[in-house]
């Protein structure tokens, strides 16, 4: 997934379809506090978009202390930068979209700012209680309970559109085209919660992914991304054996080939660590492959099959064991949704099928709640503690 860049000054953002508009006395005002992670920053500008709204981005850099705040249920903007502070002042928004714990103390203190009109949507998992929010928008990693203002989405949203795909085919198929059919995109993810993407589990994903070419008699398309390791992307490089492009990923890289790999190839592998990228790559209908980065479907003689480990990995699968589920997020639980529905496969357990082009139902989901969060009167809303 591409890395979204460190966003500086506010700026207006329009839907693609309405880039000519401009917000007028009857539109509501969005704002957006730009996420400290680069996922979750796709997924809020995905909503964004998504909402055919004009929206403010408000950038925000937070001090060590954002996380001690919210730790306690803080409201406040004590955690951010005092030069970001300034951009927060009336007229205030209708909506504010965010993501991240330590966004929330932020969101808080723009709602009472504005007499308790703003609404919240929160993204993921927040660290306070739901009930403080309007809405939160979460995917089944995170086992958040089931609330009437809990949107339980099968996946994240995005921003793979057809017409994107197309646009981005475009400009890479002289290239590609010269690879052997059916060619098989290959998106790397990296190190996440209890799983490492070491040079061990990079070797199995080369030597499973070139089976799966020559097997076919085609080629791979390989992209690494912003959080893969070098240990990974090196051992990748110098294990593939059969025709391929690799792209090694850079950050503000406007010929980066990421969606061109995911509307040119036929078939497409993505390491199950990214919910994103897996997200992604379910919405083009193409057969999805998840690589598992802690075992092996379908050993060949040839793969070592090893688990990349260290004290961090580690000390996730202990907090995930052992501790309260709200410290930790389970990632299995959509890897089990994909196999049930048939959405994804494992690598090296046959081959899947192709099917229409699906996009983002949970998008689409989702912005119609926000529509309807907005044109329900405030004093109508669900209730939250701090106001």
């Amino acid at each position: 997934m591409l890395k979204v860049p460190q966003l500086k000054g506010n700026y207006w953002g329009f839907c693609m379809s309405d880039r000519g508009a401009q917000p007028n006395a009857m539109t509501p005002r969005v704002w957006v506090i730009s996420a400290y992670r680069a996922g979750e920053q796709s997924q809020l500008l995905a909503l964004a978009e998504g909402l055919q709204l004009p929206y403010q981005i408000k950038p925000v850099r937070h001090r060590w202390q954002g996380g001690l705040i919210n730790l306690f249920r803080g409201t406040g903007l004590a955690s951010l930068h005092p030069e970001d502070r300034a951009q927060f002042c009336a007229p205030w928004p209708d909506l504010v979209i965010a993501a991240g714990m330590k966004n929330e103390p932020v969101c808080r203190w723009i709602r009472a700012a504005s007499g308790g009109q703003t609404r919240i949507v929160h993204v993921g998992r927040p660290w306070a209680d739901p009930a403080q929010l309007d809405l939160v928008i979460t995917t089944p990693q995170y086992r958040l309970p089931c609330r009437p203002n809990v949107i339980q989405n099968a996946l994240t949203m995005h921003g793979v559109a057809r017409a994107r795909l197309d646009r981005a085919v475009e400009m890479h198929r002289d290239r590609l085209a010269k690879l052997p059919a059916p060619h098989i995109a290959v998106i790397m993810g990296g190190d996440g919660g209890p799983y490492r993407f070491g040079a061990t589990a990079a070797r199995r994903l080369a030597c499973q992914a070139s089976d799966l070419a020559r097997s076919l008699g085609g080629s791979l398309l390989i992209s690494s991304s912003a959080r893969t390791p070098s240990e990974a992307v090196s051992m990748v490089a110098a294990t593939v054996d059969v025709p391929h492009e690799f792209y090694r990923w850079r950050p503000h890289d406007p010929d980066n080939p990421y969606f061109a790999y995911l509307g040119f190839a036929d078939h497409l592998v993505v390491s199950f660590d990214s919910i994103s990228m897996l997200s992604e790559a379910c919405a083009t209908g193409k057969p999805v492959y998840m690589f598992d980065l802690a075992k092996d479907h379908g050993v060949r003689e040839t793969t070592n099959v090893g688990r990349d480990t260290d004290l961090r990995a580690f000390g996730y699968r202990l907090l995930m064991r052992f501790g309260p589920q709200r410290l930790g997020r389970d990632i299995g639980l959509v890897h089990q949704r994909l196999l049930a529905e048939g959405k994804a496969h494992w690598l090296g357990e046959g081959l899947g099928k192709s099917g229409p082009f699906v996009g983002s139902p949970d998008l689409e989901q989702a912005a119609a709640r926000i529509h309807q969060l907005l044109e329900t009167p405030s004093s109508t809303a669900l209730p939250f503690s701090s106001r």
